[in-house]
């Protein structure tokens, strides 16, 4: 049996150091498990199969790619390499399909995307879709056991799979342009792609919207030279808070690693919250469904603020609550029928005029779109305007607990029973406590959160109450607690 470590498999997807725990051994037999798992679900044969590969711009996405390649094709099944580019451009390729000259006239059976998103440039990992869906845990769960089982047997020759190669971002690009025609006129932004996916496409696409833009990293660059690709870390923002405000811009894009994700800065170089952002696109989605027959259902995350939930109820939609994390997001939303949803992350899910997945160069569109809808109205109009609800409370950004991995399911027991033991420990009275994710403590005036990454050794901590005294008074008690957990 070959050596090969398992640590990569996640609740989301495959994920780990390159070398240690990704390497192109680990992606050829995931590759040869994958198709084995389309063989079990579809019932085709993999000379029926056309799949999609794209990667991001990490150093040893390329090698991991044609890893994989081999390994999907040494089963029968095609492949057609779409290069670097977004992941949403994997999904996209599967949901609205590729030129069928490309694929002798067959549908795309699901994607492969080479990518570790935010993680530091050591990381690389894989996404996976299936039947228009990303894998869940369950289905993971049973690609490794595919995958490994495969490592137990001789391999055979088999036919051979073909590998055609396409270019996809100008066929995504025109039909953003003949959807939103020409919205950004009069429409100022900042673009910033952190050296990784965006740049191929969002700044040409927002240009072609009628937007200026003013481009910030745009070219792809595996060592991440200017800064993390991480929208979601305030430290990754500097230039372009900075850009937005020097150039009097109306907001200011930012993306992950993957472009699945992303940041959004107002005209006065503030970050918006990913609770915030969703607010804003839940008001235009609530606006322009007013009268329907049905509620519109939007969807969010442990982590987000009380605000968000409260107002989409106030105007007239149906605020839910799911497990952070994109495989879980994408499952209550087909689960509920939802036609939005967001993730404190910048995960943004638009059914609505869309098709459900985490784009962030389409958010961006959106974005775009309100605030140019709003100008024409008012051309003193802010995107910050749009967040007045939020002015009643004092909500915390992610705080990062650090923990090791194989720690963190003990320590977060231990955290629990302690609460539970003692009610008065934050000097508030505690209403309810909510484990979909975690611990999710009520109080009269706010929460206070903890929950396991699922990506990295780290527990996340928010906190939202009247005032930052009361907020910082719950960050002092939850992180002092876990601070005697972890030293015994």
């Amino acid at each position: 049996m070959i050596n090969i470590e398992d640590t990569a498999f996640g609740k989301n997807d495959i994920r780990g150091i390159y070398g240690k725990d990704v390497t192109e051994e680990l992606f050829y037999y995931v590759g040869i498990g994958y198709v084995k798992y389309l063989v079990e679900h579809s019932k085709k044969l993999p000379s029926e199969m056309w799949i999609t590969v794209v990667q991001d711009a990490r150093n040893h996405s390329p090698a991991l790619a044609k890893a994989l390649i081999k390994g999907v094709t040494s089963t029968g099944a095609n492949i057609v390499d779409l290069g670097l580019a977004p992941t949403p451009i994997g999904y996209y390729s599967e949901v609205v399909g590729i030129n069928p000259m490309v694929t002798d006239d067959n549908d795309i059976i699901g994607a492969l995307i080479v990518t570790a998103s935010h993680n530091p440039p050591q990381y690389n990992g894989l996404k996976m879709t299936f039947n228009g869906q990303s894998f869940n845990e369950e289905q993971i769960k049973e690609l490794k056991e595919f995958t490994f089982n495969e490592m137990k047997i001789p391999q055979i020759q088999r036919a051979v799979g073909k590998v055609n190669s396409y270019d996809l971002i100008p066929d995504y690009t025109d039909i953003m342009v003949k959807n939103f025609g020409q919205i950004g006129k009069g429409i100022k932004i900042v673009v910033d792609s952190a050296n990784a996916t965006g740049g191929v496409v969002a700044p040409n696409l927002y240009r072609a919207l009628g937007c200026e833009v003013v481009e910030l990293y745009s070219n792809p660059n595996g060592n991440f030279p200017n800064h993390h690709p991480n929208p979601s870390d305030e430290k990754t923002l500097t230039d372009i808070k900075k850009t937005v405000l020097e150039e009097k811009a109306d907001l200011g894009i930012a993306f992950d690693g993957d472009s699945d994700r992303i940041g959004v800065i107002d005209s006065k170089g503030r970050s918006i919250s990913g609770d915030k952002l969703l607010l804003i696109y839940a008001q235009d989605v609530i606006d322009k469904m007013k009268g329907a027959a049905k509620k519109p259902v939007i969807v969010s995350e442990v982590k987000c603020s009380q605000v968000l939930y409260d107002t989409i109820n106030e105007l007239g939609g149906e605020a839910i609550m799911a497990k952070t994390g994109h495989g879980f997001i994408k499952s209550k939303m087909k689960e509920t029928g939802a036609i939005l949803a967001g993730e404190m992350s910048g995960h943004t899910f638009f059914k609505d005029r869309y098709h459900g997945f985490d784009d962030a160069v389409y958010a961006g569109c959106r974005i775009i779109e309100i605030v140019a809808h709003q100008k024409k109205k008012n051309p003193n109009f802010k995107v910050e305007n749009l967040l007045t609800p939020f002015d009643k409370v004092f909500s915390s950004p992610e705080v990062r607990f650090h923990c090791e991995n194989e720690l963190k399911k003990p320590t977060l027991e231990a955290f629990e029973k302690i609460v539970k033991d003692s009610p008065d420990l934050f000097g508030n009275k505690i209403k309810e406590i909510i484990t979909l994710d975690g611990l999710r403590i009520i109080f009269d005036d706010g929460f206070a959160l903890i929950r396991q990454s699922n990506t990295e050794p780290v527990f996340t901590l928010r906190f939202e109450a009247k005032d930052k005294a009361q907020v910082e008074h719950y960050e002092k008690v939850m992180v002092g607690s876990l601070e005697k957990i972890l030293k015994g």
